[in-house]
């Protein structure tokens, strides 16, 4: 008897410890909502990626992309997350001083940026240019400044600069293009604002519902429209003053139980099988083209505003201050 229980618990020890070994390993990322959802990229990279990984990767949307970084703030060292996708150039500072995140080492030879990229840190995944969209059966006379649209007293929906990577973008756009003087555009501005959303999913559902004549979003976002939808009644306002770049990045976390995994997904990310679809699922322009953008996809504005995180940390506050007194006023 005891012979026969000595032998059964030996199996069990065995079959657990062969099952610990055969457990399929999980990669968690960290991401923002559309990101994540059935309509984004989202599902396409899973599927890719997990072809080739023996593994299980797991998107955990966390809202916009400042709130994702807030996310990991909160959760230090302890959080699951082994990659973070859709930090940008904006929250560099924010970023480095979290101390969260390891060189990412991959190579940045295929990097198709319009500018210089050589960052140790944070990869590029994809690009693109701010711009307030508006539908054409509503505005007759789009806006070709910041003036102008203070002067036509459109109704507009923005997000939170907070909790916002696309918020943040238009304080750092304004604060670029006017120097001192935008705390006074802001004024102007203040009354327009119809709402302030949390993320972009949210105001750009808000104005798909006509709830304002205009939403900030991005210079490709029309393009949705037209390849996916047929309809060619929205379209981006081109500034005068210029348009803000957004460089949106991938960062793997310093505290990754899956360092290989993690490593291994930040280089799938700049291969074909994702930078392809990610003109007609995240509408923006890949980081490593290595194939023709979609016919009908937007063209990148002629003047383009771009600032060193150096400037970004010495700016980010003044620029969110301002903006606070003039919702408050």
């Amino acid at each position: 008897m005891n012979n026969r229980l000595t032998l059964a618990a030996a199996l069990v020890v065995a079959t657990g410890a062969a099952s610990a070994q055969t457990t399929t390993p999980e990669l968690v990322v960290y991401t923002y909502d559309s990101f994540a959802s059935e309509w984004g990229p989202g599902p396409a990279i899973k599927a890719s990626f997990e072809a080739s990984c023996a593994c299980t990767l797991t998107f955990v949307a966390a809202g916009d992309g400042a709130e994702v970084l807030s996310r990991l703030r909160l959760e230090g060292s302890r959080s699951p997350a082994d990659v973070v996708v859709g930090l940008d150039s904006s929250l560099i500072p924010m970023a480095n001083d979290s101390g969260l995140f390891a060189p990412h080492g991959q190579d940045m030879a295929a990097l198709t940026l319009p500018i210089d990229w050589d960052d140790a840190t944070y990869l590029p995944f994809d690009w693109g240019y701010f711009a307030f969209v508006y539908d054409t059966t509503r505005v007759e006379t789009p806006p070709t400044s910041f003036v102008m649209l203070d002067a036509l007293d459109y109704s507009i929906i923005i997000q939170d600069p907070r909790s916002s990577t696309p918020g943040l973008g238009l304080l750092l756009w304004i604060k670029a293009a006017f120097g001192d003087r935008s705390g006074a555009l802001w004024d102007g501005l203040a009354d327009q604002i119809v709402t302030v959303t949390p993320g972009w999913s949210e105001a750009y559902g808000l104005f798909i519902a006509g709830e304002a004549d205009m939403v900030l979003s991005y210079t490709t976002s029309p393009a949705y429209h037209a390849i996916v939808e047929g309809d060619e009644t929205k379209a981006a306002a081109t500034f005068a003053e210029g348009h803000y770049m957004q460089i949106e990045l991938a960062a793997q976390l310093a505290s990754s139980d899956q360092p290989e995994l993690a490593a291994a997904f930040m280089a799938h990310l700049l291969s074909p099988a994702v930078q392809d679809v990610i003109p007609t699922t995240n509408w923006m322009y890949p980081a490593a083209q290595s194939a023709p953008l979609p016919e009908g996809f937007a063209q990148a504005p002629e003047r383009a505003l771009n600032y060193p995180t150096e400037w970004i940390a010495e700016n980010r506050q003044a620029a969110v201050d301002e903006w606070l007194a003039a919702l408050a006023r």
